[in-house]
């Protein structure tokens, strides 16, 4: 992901270029059918989803204002403990991709509407390792079961919407066994809440926002979650 800026004036171009762009991304972001089978309800009052699609400050961002959910951290997943760092994670030879954990209450948001918020809004599951301008398996759409209810739901809800042909290019989320999470370093947690005008922030993830208030406003909470103010 772009984190550096190598000037002023530079920034405030893309900036502008994409609050101009960020009007048509949200106009061409559609719903998409929720999952025909989906977690039982049980009594259980937490769940924990693990989720790769692009880079995680959207990724987070856009759990973090989704009701019922009760934290989401950046971080990585898929490989091992030793290479969980950002500057290896970035080489994509670590295994790891990009990761939010998404911790909910499966009373208020069952695991299939999780999903379903991940397919429409989060990313985009048709693209191969990358997401928008951000290239490599680091990036790659991926989902880690931490069960294997869920795994059986992603999975259906997968060939549901490549059957449907939902997207115009088959779907390339990854259902990978699961791993454990390592959260990201401090300075990725609540990024794109505690820097909303961040040129990359402002192209790339504050449409999926609108887009999140748009097409879920009964999931849509305005006050995020955030992982610092749990601290």
């Amino acid at each position: 992901m772009s984190k550096s800026i190598p000037a002023i004036a530079a920034a405030a171009v893309i900036a502008f270029v994409g609050l101009t762009h960020a009007v048509s991304r949200v106009e061409k972001a559609r719903p998409i059918p929720a999952p025909a089978i989906d977690e039982q309800a049980g009594d259980a009052t937490s769940e924990v989803a693990v989720l790769a699609g692009g880079c995680f400050w959207g990724v987070q961002g856009v759990y973090q204002q989704v009701k019922g959910v009760v934290s989401a951290v950046s971080g990585y997943a898929g490989g091992e403990k030793r290479t969980a760092q950002y500057e290896q994670v970035s080489t994509g030879t670590t295994g790891h991709a990009e990761s939010v954990q998404v911790t909910f209450d499966p009373r208020r948001i069952t695991y299939g509407r999780i999903l379903q918020i991940f397919f429409s809004v989060v990313h985009d599951p048709t693209q191969l390792n990358r997401q928008g301008p951000d290239e490599g398996t680091q990036y790659r759409s991926a989902i880690f079961p931490t069960s294997e209810a869920q795994a059986n739901v992603a999975r259906l809800y997968i060939a549901q919407l490549d059957e449907a042909h939902v997207f115009n290019k088959a779907m390339v989320t990854r259902i990978e066994s699961a791993r454990t999470f390592y959260p990201a370093e401090a300075y990725h947690q609540d990024f794109l809440n505690h820097n909303p005008t961040y040129p990359y922030i402002v192209y790339n993830d504050l449409p999926k926002i609108a887009n999140l208030k748009r097409l879920f406003p009964d999931l849509y909470r305005a006050d995020p979650v955030l992982v610092r103010a749990g601290r």
